[in-house]
Parts: structure tokens; sequence; C-alpha cells
């Protein structure tokens, strides 16, 4: 089951709430096992008393840090609470590994003098079957909830109860291997509670290793090798990634954390690689779909990047823009020419000193390229407020008309506007040429259209001019 369609505040309320029910049947069953192995002595019953009295503890331990774990994030623990629940479950293995030591060490004194001492009765025998029943119980409970939750302290307790079942059937066989011993006259047999007794201790050792390896792991950001591959793997797909440079991902108990360093091709836009994050998000989801996710990423120059492509990205780099960008060749050398617009307020030198500096960088980053001329234009720094003047206009736009009929391509020039700020003029219009007229041949004509312009009307400072095919203003 997904368990980002569910409520984290249900989920909250259904590990608290079988932790307590857990902790409540470990007190009972400790209660009864400690009563029915000190009646009868036997050193396997109270073995499994002392395991049912780690089981309280744990349960406790389990109750209180998912009550903590589901606390959000704060100014002390940005990533949350989680860890609690790991710290919990290394210290149940602590104690587990404690008390085995001491129950085979006790087991081995008794055989060791010959003190075992038993008195038969059938209540050690109805405790323990009921306390097979309860684990059954519990720990199917506690799985499912684990599994729907992600708690690995619910999970440790699950598996914890799990292995109580077993632990409880070799106290059985020890009950019924001394009482045959008894009844029948073996007297090897009276040994069988004792290594019972052990028995149970090495299982419970062996279980406290597997556990304290997972908890470990947790606690030193540790996960597993294949999720991280599975969420590069994921990542890669996405379609203009081109690699995952880093990932990181680290677990904090129910949560997961997954930290990636992707690398993008340089000329992209932010809003492209704004995209392009998201969709990356959503592919680590498609492995950890709870995950809190932070990509970072990284302009990468790529092999199909052309020449324009390498000029535009160093412009991007020094935060400007180009355009009418040209490249030329001459007896086998390149040459690139462009128009830059730098800030209207900028003194000549800092604009030169800038060029020039843009221009060695461009050099570094294509060999192939000879020579660069830049021509600098200045960037309005302010908000122009245009003042009309009604003659003068009408004048302008008789002028762009007239000069706009002397070329075969333009079938017309629409919404001019000219406005004036201090001393300049500056005029805009839309331009419809034919749909399947090349770009080339597009730039050409408009850049004739301005130069033939503005020889009829020099006072006009800048010209723009916006070209569209005849089929949009058809609509």
């Amino acid at each position: 089951m997904d368990s980002s369609d569910n409520n984290p505040a249900e989920f909250s309320d259904e590990k608290r709430r079988v932790a307590l029910h857990s902790m409540l049947a470990a007190a009972a069953m400790t209660v009864l096992k400690l009563a029915a192995g000190l009646l009868s002595g036997s050193l396997g019953v109270l073995s499994d008393a002392a395991h049912s009295g780690l089981d309280l503890v744990g349960a406790a331990l389990t109750f209180f840090s998912v009550r903590v774990s589901d606390k959000p994030a704060d100014e002390d623990h940005t990533y949350g609470h989680g860890k609690v629940e790991n710290i919990s479950s290394f210290g149940e293995v602590i104690l587990m590994a404690a008390s085995s030591a001491w129950i085979i060490w006790e087991a081995i004194q008794r055989i060791a003098h010959n003190s075992v001492e038993l008195r038969h009765s059938v209540w050690p025998v109805a405790v323990v079957l009921s306390s097979i029943a309860v684990d059954f119980w519990r720990s199917r409970k506690l799985r499912a909830v684990a599994i729907r939750t992600g708690s690995p302290a619910l999970a440790t307790d699950a598996f914890h109860f799990a292995s109580d079942i077993w632990s409880s059937v070799a106290v059985l066989c020890g009950l019924g291997a001394s009482w045959a011993g008894m009844h029948y006259g073996v007297r090897v047999l009276r040994y069988a509670d004792p290594l019972a007794a052990v028995a149970v201790s090495l299982l419970i050792l062996r279980l406290t290793l597997r556990l304290g390896h997972e908890a470990v792991s947790a606690l030193t950001d540790e996960a597993p090798a294949q999720t991280r591959q599975r969420i590069v793997s994921e990542v890669t797909k996405v379609e203009g990634v081109l690699g995952v440079e880093q990932a990181r991902v680290r677990r904090s108990g129910a949560a997961y954390f997954a930290d990636l360093t992707l690398a993008l091709p340089r000329r992209y836009t932010f809003e492209h690689t704004g995209e392009l994050v998201r969709a990356a998000t959503a592919a680590v989801h498609e492995v950890l779909p709870t995950a809190d996710v932070v990509i970072h990423t990284e302009p990468r120059q790529t092999k199909a990047e052309s020449i324009f492509d390498r000029v535009r990205a160093v412009a991007a780099r020094n935060n400007v823009s180009v355009h009418d960008l040209s490249v030329q060749s001459h007896r086998g050398r390149l040459r690139v020419e462009q128009h830059l617009e730098l800030d209207e307020t900028m003194p000549l030198l800092a604009a030169h000193s800038f060029v020039s500096t843009m221009e060695a960088e461009i050099l570094r980053e294509t060999p192939e390229i000879d020579s660069v001329l830049t021509h600098i234009e200045s960037e309005p720094a302010t908000i122009e407020q245009p003042e009309e003047l009604v003659e003068e206009n009408r004048r302008i736009d008789s002028s762009l008309r007239s000069t706009a009929a002397l070329f075969p391509e333009i079938v017309d020039v629409h919404e001019i506007k000219v406005g004036h700020t201090g001393d300049h003029t500056y005029l805009s219009c839309h331009c419809t040429l034919p749909d399947d007229l090349p770009m080339m041949r597009v730039h050409e004509v408009i850049t004739a259209l301005e130069d033939r312009f503005k020889v009829e009307c020099p006072e006009v400072y800048r010209v723009t001019i916006h070209p569209e095919p005849v089929t949009d203003n058809l609509r």
C-alpha cells in the first residue's frame, strides 16, 4: 500500500494506538511468566519472563518514540524527530543482549552446580501457551501497521515478538523434556530446562545482531544501495538531464530525504530548469513516494552545442543579452559579430572593459573563433514616459508606409507607434511578410527597411520592427 495516499495524522494515531496495546500486552505477559517461573523454579520460564520484561521495556520505548517522532520539524530539528524511533530500536537491542548474557550465565551455573530443581505444574505450560497466542496476535498487528506507516520502531517490535513465539516453544520443549526425565528416570533430561534457556538466549542474541545492524545503519544514515541506484535510474530517464553527479539518501524514522545534483545543458532558461527539477522530483517519488527531495543543478556544456550556443552561454553567464549574432568565415578563420546592450548610465571606460573581458572569455570558450567584434548599445535604465507630438507623428507614420511600399516582400505595416522621450524619438511597428519567406531574408528585408527609413527620418533614434506572417493577420 502506498503511504502517500493516507493522512499522516491518521498514521500517527494508528502507530500510537498499536504501540499502547503492545505495551499493555507485554506488561500482562511479563507478570504471568514471572509468577509461573517462580512457582515452578523453571529457568526456561524465568528466561522467557525476562524476555517479556524486555518486551515491556521495548514496547514502552516504542510507544514514547512514536509520540516524539511524529512531531513536526522545528528550528533545532530541521529534519524532524524521526531518528528517535531509530534510537529506540537501538536501546531495545542493548537490553536484549544484556538479558541474553545473564540467562546464559545463570543456566551454566545451574548445570555446573547441579542445582536444577523444578516443581512441575500445569500453570507454567498454560502461561507459555497463552504467551504464544498473544505474541502471534501482536506481531501480526504490529507488522501490518509498520508496513503501512514505514515505522522502524514498530517493525523492530513486530520482529521481536515474532521471535518470542519460537523462544516460548523452546521453553515448552524444555519443560516437557524435564518432566519426562523425572517421570521416566532419565537423569540427563533434568538439564533440558537450562539448556532450553540457553537456546532461547542464543536465539535472542542472533536476532539482536540483526536488529542492531539495522538500528546502527539508520543512525549512521546508511541507505540500501539498490534504492539509490533506482533513484538515479529514474532521474536519468527525465528528458534533458545530462547526468546525476551526486545522489544521497538518508532515513530518519519513517521519513526519507533525497539530495541530488543534476547536470543540465547550460543553455536552458530558468523556467526550463524549473520544469526539469519538478520532473526529476516526481521521478524520485516513483521510488520513495513520501521523500523530502532537494535538487541542485549544475550547468554543463554539451557536445551538441553550436558556436552560437556557446557565445550566448557566455553572455548569459555575464548577465547580459546579445542580439544580431552572426558568424562569418573568411579564409578558413571564423569571426563573430554581436550586438550587446549595456546600461545607458555605464561610463564608456567601464563598458569597454566589460566587453573586452567578455570577448576574451568567448575566445577561450570557443577556440575555433579567431576574433570577436561587439557593437555596444545602450539599454534604457529608466521607464520611458513618451510625449505625443501629433503632427510630427503623422509625418513619421506616412514616411514609414511609403518606405515600406518600396519592398515587394512587405505586405503591409501596421500598429505603428511613435513616442518621444526627451530629445529622442522612438518608433515601433508590425510588418506583415509572406508565410514561406526564410528568416534570413526576413532579417535582410527588416534591416533594409530600417536603414532606408532612417535616411528619410534621421531624427528617429530607435526603430523596432516586429515581423508577422500573412496567415497570422487573417485570424
